[in-house]
């Protein structure tokens, strides 16, 4: 839907409604597109947030690696010494 600014003043409220449900509400001026009207996402519920943190946190548990204290180890021979 496209309504000039000036039409637009007369009946925000119903504009307002209208882009809620998902019309597209555009703006013009003189003719040309200026603004177009869409509904601020909602912020989620702070437990559901909480609860959805929690899962994703639970379902990438690090997987063991190996032990960085011997990662070299291949370098030395088993009495200790440079290969």
């Amino acid at each position: 839907m496209h309504i000039s600014v000036t039409d637009a003043k007369a009946q925000l409220t119903e504009l307002v409604r209208r882009a809620e449900n998902g019309d597209e509400v555009v703006l013009t001026r003189h003719g040309h597109p200026t603004v177009r009207l869409v509904p601020v996402k909602r912020p989620r519920n702070p437990k559901a947030l909480r609860a959805l943190i929690e899962e994703i946190q639970a379902s990438a548990k690090p997987t063991p690696g190996p032990c960085a204290a011997r990662s070299q180890d291949f370098l030395y021979d088993d009495d200790g010494l440079p290969r």
